[in-house]
């Protein structure tokens, strides 16, 4: 029975809390890992459970799914001072859902099965909002018996879920080569409204245009929506696009295959992040085009 599964979401940033919120939903026991109180504190409102380190809730769960950045905080959670991969049962799945390279999936996997743990590599996208419908979109690889355990955490948290192989790390490349798409459609988008901008176009009737037209794409209409209304409160920051993309390159240079537009497109949010906007908005990616003047900012032409 659904009610019965009980699945630790680790890292409860906006995708993480939604997936959490999302199983509760569904009937699933929600617990939570995450090292912020505040974010601890708005899952147990919700209805779930929620501490600083697993340790004490580990051996009740029956499945895990881990949502933190980057392949290094994936590994601190599962495998640190304060991990809760050896004392969880041998046998609970782990789904990793990060944005983290083919041969981080890997190591992770093979650390994993020391300890009798089948992993999962099953990336997601879909959004804060997606999340919080169980609607993800999920990009998966794994032995089908790893996607049978985790078959009432799938239901609960995706609307689409692909299982692209049994190789753990197909899961991963799947996702790379999602995000080339997502950060340049990003920065390309962002290149739009600045040029528009500065040949004196609202942005607002810009917006309007393209998302009517041929040239739209969902991130155009989700991201430039921002740049539009002058909002660059961070759904997804700079800095996650600076770490997905160099994931992209790096991954590309592994296998020796050029990418010239992700190339420029990582260039691009770096050099956002390196002026002071990391933190903010991956639409605040825009900032980098000198001369204009953007929505809610005075104009430094």
């Amino acid at each position: 029975m659904a009610e019965a599964i009980r699945v630790c979401i680790i890292g409860l940033g906006s995708m993480g809390m939604g997936t959490a919120k999302a199983c509760i939903a569904a009937g699933l026991t929600a617990y939570g890992i995450d090292l912020r109180p505040s974010a601890c504190a708005e899952l147990e409102t919700a209805g779930g459970k929620a501490a600083g380190d697993g340790r004490a809730f580990a051996g009740e769960l029956d499945a895990v799914i881990v949502l933190v950045i980057n392949a290094k905080q994936a590994e601190e959670a599962l495998f640190g001072a304060s991990g809760i991969a050896p004392l969880l049962a041998k046998g609970t799945p782990v789904m990793m859902s990060s944005t983290i390279s083919p041969d981080a999936a890997r190591h992770l996997a093979g650390r994993l099965d020391e300890y009798g743990l089948p992993m999962l590599d099953a990336p997601v996208s879909g959004g804060p909002v997606k999340a919080g419908e169980g609607r993800l979109t999920v990009m998966a690889a794994g032995p089908e018996a790893t996607f049978d355990k985790l078959s009432p955490v799938l239901a609960a948290v995706a609307e689409n879920v692909y299982r692209v192989g049994s190789g753990i790390g197909q899961g991963a490349m799947v996702k790379i080569v999602h995000q080339l798409l997502a950060g340049v459609h990003i920065a390309a988008g962002a290149e739009a409204m600045a040029f528009a901008a500065r040949a004196g176009i609202p942005l607002d009737v810009m917006y309007d245009v393209v998302t009517h037209s041929a040239g739209n794409s969902w991130m155009f209409e989700n991201r430039m929506k921002h740049v539009v209304d002058g909002d660059f409160t961070a759904r997804s920051s700079v800095d996650i696009f600076v770490k997905d993309l160099g994931l992209v390159t790096e991954t590309a240079n592994k296998l020796a295959f050029p990418l010239p537009l992700a190339s420029i497109a990582y260039t691009m949010f770096a050099n956002a992040s390196n002026a002071g906007w990391g933190n903010l908005d991956d639409s605040a990616v825009v900032k980098i085009f000198n001369g204009i003047q953007l929505p809610g900012e005075a104009d430094d032409v």
